[in-house]
């Protein structure tokens, strides 16, 4: 399981996440940011809800990093189908962004308080290519597991924005759970875990 921690936040932060899952039989990746600037422990510099251009070349380097960590862990046997990607805030942002960009069956991907990356309307760039597709075609995502979890009032993350993610995550062939919490705010609550299990558990059953 890669883990992608928020903006300004550690890596540390992810794998105490990572003990609640009660997972201790999987192995789990925590990438770090850099810590200098101009944006210090930051993915990209800038909202996600800003111009791609505007967030390089962080956003580049950090979207690089992630399919170096998968290219490492298939060298060393476990390919993305056997693979979850979750991430918090900005950094399922970065994980969501990942995964539409590159679509094939990962065995998971959580996105706590995220959403697709760029301004108004910029998600429906994915659906582009699905012009010419026959009606009920699979996706290239071949029914991937997919968690969305957001607060209807995050001052970070447009509940429309969560909307229009699930939207085109399904439509590229994702099963995707979206759970809108009221009045939750910019954090991560206990049913978000327990539908992050149920992931992991089709993942890897616990041993």
């Amino acid at each position: 399981m890669i883990l992608v921690h928020g903006r300004g936040a550690t890596a540390e932060s992810m794998l105490d996440l990572a003990a609640v899952f009660a997972r201790p039989d999987l192995a789990y990746l925590a990438p770090q940011a850099a810590a200098g600037t101009p944006y210090p422990r930051s993915w990209y510099p800038q909202s996600f809800l800003a111009p791609f251009a505007a967030n390089e070349p962080g956003l580049s380097s950090a979207l690089a990093m992630l399919e170096g960590l998968l290219a490492q862990l298939t060298a060393a046997g476990i390919p993305p189908e056997r693979t979850a990607l979750a991430g918090f805030s900005q950094g399922a942002c970065l994980t969501l962004e990942f995964a539409a960009r590159n679509p094939r069956r990962y065995g998971g991907v959580i996105g706590f308080s995220g959403g697709l990356l760029g301004p108004p309307g910029a998600p429906q760039r994915f659906l582009d290519p699905l012009g010419g597709q026959p009606s009920g075609a699979p996706g290239p995502f071949a029914g991937t597991p997919v968690f969305l979890g957001c607060s209807d009032c995050d001052p970070h993350v447009p509940r429309e924005r969560a909307d229009e993610t699930a939207e085109v995550l399904e439509r590229l062939g994702a099963r995707v759970d979206l759970r809108i919490y009221p009045a939750m705010g910019h954090t991560v609550v206990d049913d978000e875990i327990e539908a992050a299990r149920r992931i992991l558990a089709d993942l890897a059953p616990a041993t």
